[in-house]
């Protein structure tokens, strides 16, 4: 008798642990959604804060669509990724500007860069976020033409695009 006191005493605590973490997730402005896109062939995979905007329209989703971007000069092309990643090579004429230090280096990136100039940001590949994250960040400091290729370095290497 005592071990189903135990036993039902342990689920009902489980139980509102369970709605509470919910709960919490639910209110907090950082709560993680709980259905995210994570259809590679979708997309970059990710779960999204509520608060996070969504870039869907933004995203390239062709390697290819990619390099005509680049062939055509019109935008510059930053890489999200460490600066350890970026000098084991990246694509050619890309600037580095990671994520982990945007703060320190964001007021050099404005000096060079105008807002109205076009961007496409990448990073690792669809499993990466990085590239989502400094397009929103660069959206918020005003860039007004902003682009994700979602498939990042590795497929533009696979691809045999330039990279230095």
């Amino acid at each position: 008798m005592k071990t189903n006191n135990t036993l039902k005493g342990v689920s009902i605590l489980s139980g509102i642990a369970i709605f509470l973490s919910f709960f919490v997730n639910y209110v907090s402005p950082a709560g993680i959604a709980l259905i995210g896109q994570w259809d590679e062939s979708q997309g970059a995979i990710r779960a999204k804060t509520k608060a996070e905007k969504v870039f869907d329209e933004s995203e390239i989703k062709d390697v290819n669509i990619g390099k005509a971007v680049f062939d055509r000069q019109i935008a510059v092309f930053i890489d999200a990724r460490s600066v350890e990643d970026y000098k084991d090579g990246h694509i050619k004429g890309a600037v580095s500007l990671p994520v982990g230090e945007f703060d320190m280096k964001i007021d050099e990136f404005l000096n060079k860069y105008p807002p109205d100039r076009p961007i496409v940001t990448y990073c690792s590949g669809r499993t990466c976020d990085d590239s989502h994250r400094l397009a929103e960040m660069l959206t918020a400091m005003g860039y007004l033409h902003v682009s994700i290729m979602i498939d990042g370095y590795p497929e533009w290497q696979k691809e045999g695009f330039p990279i230095e």
